[in-house]
């Protein structure tokens, strides 16, 4: 079964508005692109010792940050019950712990890859170089099943799901604080607990070991719907016509709209190998963030044949970002020639990143 994006619409309300003023301004009003915002930012520190997979927050958990709290997808409202994670590593796996507050903690898939985000669930999505293609999703709910999938880009851009594809030798666990499946009390949450081994996620990173002191581009979501018990047990909450009422999407890194599926708004972690480093952003994050603004505002224009041809419409370290159409293996929206490192940025018709080396 496929996996579904959840989302409303596709109106990035702001950058009509600043298009136009682009176009029709003088060269010397263009936006400085280093003022964009940017996704959140994380360090994964690394592990001497591997943690036991059993669901709780023990001592080695000291060494790892905790995240920000978790906010809404659209990044406007402030979700019901609390959601972070840290993070670690080794030369083996990715370690994650989530803890999630949950009053009434309950969950009803058993079998793997059903679509677990039918009950309450933490999920994890991971795009290793960052290109918005090649990613790799994996839910788990408070049963601690899962449900991992492979996508070739985002339903954006008509992509393929595999979901044979595995997790090889993923392990994780949940510890409850309260109950599972009784509604009698009132639990504080739940915590999970996973290993992801490198190699298990190599077709997505092209290689099987950790990537140290890279950033790699992920994101965490969790999944929370209204419910109702019914002669002791807990379903999905129905509105008086009997559909299901919408669930609540709560997230790390803020997507502005209620889709998962836009790689390009993850957020930034890197694989410390020692804790205490002065980490920062990548130095083309404003650009890449700016740049797939304009891929998604303006993708739908170019179809009916209005796209502008060698427009400087902003400025970056300095330097004039054109947007213009190339035709080199696929045509190409957006396109920055960086002096500074000697790379070509360049977005291409199908959404994925593409940078080189000039």
């Amino acid at each position: 079964m496929k996996s579904k994006p959840r989302y409303r619409s596709l109106v990035y309300s702001n950058f009509g508005l600043l298009l136009l003023l682009f176009f029709s301004c003088q060269e010397t009003a263009l936006i400085q692109i280093e003022n964009s915002k940017l996704p959140k930012l994380y360090e994964a520190v690394f592990t001497s010792q591997s943690p036991q997979i059993d669901g709780q927050i023990d001592s080695l958990w000291a060494s790892g940050n905790w995240s920000d709290s978790f906010v809404d997808i659209e990044g406007v409202l402030t979700p019901k019950y609390k959601t972070r994670f840290k993070m670690m590593w080794d030369n083996h796996a990715l370690y994650i712990l989530a803890q999630l507050e949950e009053p009434h903690i309950w969950g009803t898939l058993q079998q793997r890859d059903t679509v677990i985000f039918y009950n309450n669930d933490f999920e994890v999505f991971i795009d290793p170089d960052g290109d918005t293609h090649d990613y790799m999703e994996l839910e788990i709910n408070a049963l601690n099943t899962a449900w991992d999938l492979f996508l070739n880009k985002p339903y954006l851009n008509k992509n393929k799901v595999d979901n044979q594809w595995n997790i090889e030798g993923l392990q994780s666990a949940v510890f409850y604080k309260g109950s599972l499946n009784d509604p009698s009390d009132v639990d504080e949450g739940w915590t999970l607990e996973m290993a992801l081994p490198w190699k298990s996620l190599s077709r997505g990173s092209k290689q099987e070991t950790a990537p140290i002191n890279q950033f790699w581009r992920l994101n965490f979501s969790r999944v929370n719907w209204d419910f109702s018990i019914n002669k002791g047990k807990y379903s999905r909450k129905k509105d008086p016509k009997g559909a299901y009422l919408p669930e609540y999407n709560w997230v790390w890194s803020p997507q502005g709209l209620i889709n998962m599926h836009l790689p390009e708004h993850w957020g930034y972690v890197y694989f410390s190998d020692k804790k205490g480093k002065q980490i920062d952003y990548p130095e083309e994050a404003a650009l890449v963030q700016w740049m797939y603004a304009q891929y998604r505002e303006k993708a739908a224009s170019e179809k009916k044949g209005q796209m502008l041809e060698k427009k400087p419409v902003a400025l970056w370290k300095g330097e004039k970002i054109f947007l213009e159409k190339r035709v080199l293996e696929d045509t190409v929206y957006y396109v920055s020639d960086n002096p500074h490192n000697q790379k070509t940025y360049r977005i291409r018709s199908d959404g994925k990143l593409d940078v080189r080396s000039r």
